[in-house]
């Protein structure tokens, strides 16, 4: 891929005066960019290795609030440092910012020993557990997003009134409005490419404004790593162009929710998809029944990384392509879970559940978790549903809301033996943070309804 570079590349770069400028940056709980601005001779001269951060990076909230009672991180210990140990594989141009290279690092401690809690560690650990499977665990995201004619600026001066969705009506598929955004997406699409994401396709999606960007599928955490680069440089490129992106789960309760539906495989260590056997009348191997059976078994617990704040549980709404139960079905866009490609060696499971606000690495990491627990324990695949999954009773149902959620993920014996107990701590307090915070604020729905009639 263009954007692609190795060290020696970088160094040849900043002598020809192409670069002047490394940003090294880690995976915070949200799923964001956190790092620093390193001048790029500096960084070619040795300050390539690692660096420094503040260890509340994993322990604070979308607000940047220093949020109290984590165990890894608070005052009583100071905050003090973590290790931020580049990744010299994901090094890369950003052709969107002006002389601009990045490179992902993983977080560490004193000892140079992984965090667990942080997440690009969470989702490695389960992938070397695949690999000791004999088995590359392959994945591919779908993110949508809405695309506003509001500067992120004008919108705080508004108080976030006032959105205005780039198109008026639905545009899913739809080529003439989506020539009318071609400003940003044609950038969007470009500038992706050229920082070495191997991007597929943008479409209208299914609401005004709405938008799909899709790059090809890759090893797990390579796609969580495309998934993060491509999130950040859509809001940079927006941005840049006077406008602004959103990836809530549900901006408008009116509006189709924005998913990030996410594809599985795995594959044999000679490169062969171990999920294909054409005896099965879907095409489905018997490894791919355990892995599928998995997921089902766990699909509530592990909910609070797929759905992580209160928001996103709003997505989940009846005739809006947002599943709301936990089941499995061959091509049926109403099941949690979606068989796609059947009879064929691309055959997967798509879980449909993930809203665009996770952390990719959390998504990716708790799927092949429950996915492999399947395969362990050698679990039997209930009967597919077939049909309007939608009316289904009686049936297993995605939590309610993010309180029901962090409960379960409390209680999962599952991922407390897979993650650990201080992963698995660490990641409810934050739900429940996002929790109290939603309970604690008034919200202008509150105001409007009650203000003068109650």
């Amino acid at each position: 891929m263009p954007g692609n570079m190795t060290l020696s590349d970088l160094k040849a770069a900043v002598k020809a005066g192409e670069i002047d400028t490394v940003l090294v940056a880690g995976i915070d709980m949200q799923g964001r960019l956190m790092g620093k601005r390193f001048h790029a001779q500096f960084f070619c001269d040795g300050g390539w290795e690692e660096t420094h951060c503040c260890n509340y990076l994993l322990a604070v909230d979308m607000e940047m609030n220093t949020v109290q009672g984590y165990k890894s991180a608070n005052w009583q210990t100071g905050y003090g440092d973590y290790i931020l140990k580049t990744d010299m594989s994901t090094l890369r141009r950003v052709p969107w910012l002006e002389g601009t290279a990045l490179v992902l690092g993983d977080t560490l401690d004193h000892h140079h020993k992984p965090v667990p809690h942080a997440p690009r560690n969470v989702l490695k650990r389960q992938v070397e557990r695949a690999r000791a499977m004999g088995f590359e665990p392959m994945m591919a995201t779908e993110l949508e997003f809405y695309l506003f004619e509001n500067s992120y600026e004008s919108l705080r001066d508004s108080n976030f009134t006032g959105l205005k969705p780039v198109s008026a009506y639905n545009e899913d598929y739809h080529i003439f409005q989506t020539t009318k955004e071609e400003d940003v997406m044609r950038a969007v699409r470009n500038g992706l490419y050229g920082a070495g994401i191997p991007i597929e396709n943008s479409k209208g999606e299914a609401d005004a404004g709405q938008e799909e960007v899709n790059y090809r599928y890759s090893d797990a955490l390579d796609t969580a790593d495309n998934h993060t680069i491509v999130k950040h440089g859509i809001k940079e490129i927006a941005w840049s162009k006077g406008k602004s992106a959103t990836f809530m789960a549900k901006y408008d309760h009116r509006k189709a929710g924005s998913s990030s539906h996410c594809h599985q495989s795995l594959w044999t260590k000679d490169g062969k998809p171990a999920f294909h056997d054409n005896k099965d009348k879907h095409g489905m191997s018997q490894l791919m029944k355990h892995y599928i059976a998995g997921q089902l078994a766990y699909a509530r617990e592990m909910t609070v990384f797929l759905a992580p704040y209160v928001n996103s549980y709003k997505r989940f709404t009846v005739g809006m392509f947002a599943p709301t139960k936990a089941v499995w079905s061959a091509d049926n866009r109403t099941a949690g879970f979606r068989v796609c490609g059947e009879h064929t060696k691309a055959i997967r499971v798509e879980c449909r559940i993930p809203g665009s606000d996770v952390n990719p690495y959390l998504t990716c990491a708790a799927l092949l978790a429950a996915g492999l627990d399947g395969i362990e324990q050698k679990l039997e695949l209930e009967p597919e549903m077939v049909g309007d999954m939608y009316a289904a009773g009686n049936v297993r149902e995605i939590p309610h809301n993010l309180r029901e959620a962090a409960d379960l993920l409390n209680n999962s014996a599952m991922y407390r033996r897979t993650f650990g107990d201080d992963v698995v701590d660490h990641y409810h307090h934050a739900a429940q943070w996002e929790i109290s915070e939603t309970d604690r604020v008034v919200t202008d729905f509150e105001i409007q309804r009650l203000l003068e009639r109650a």
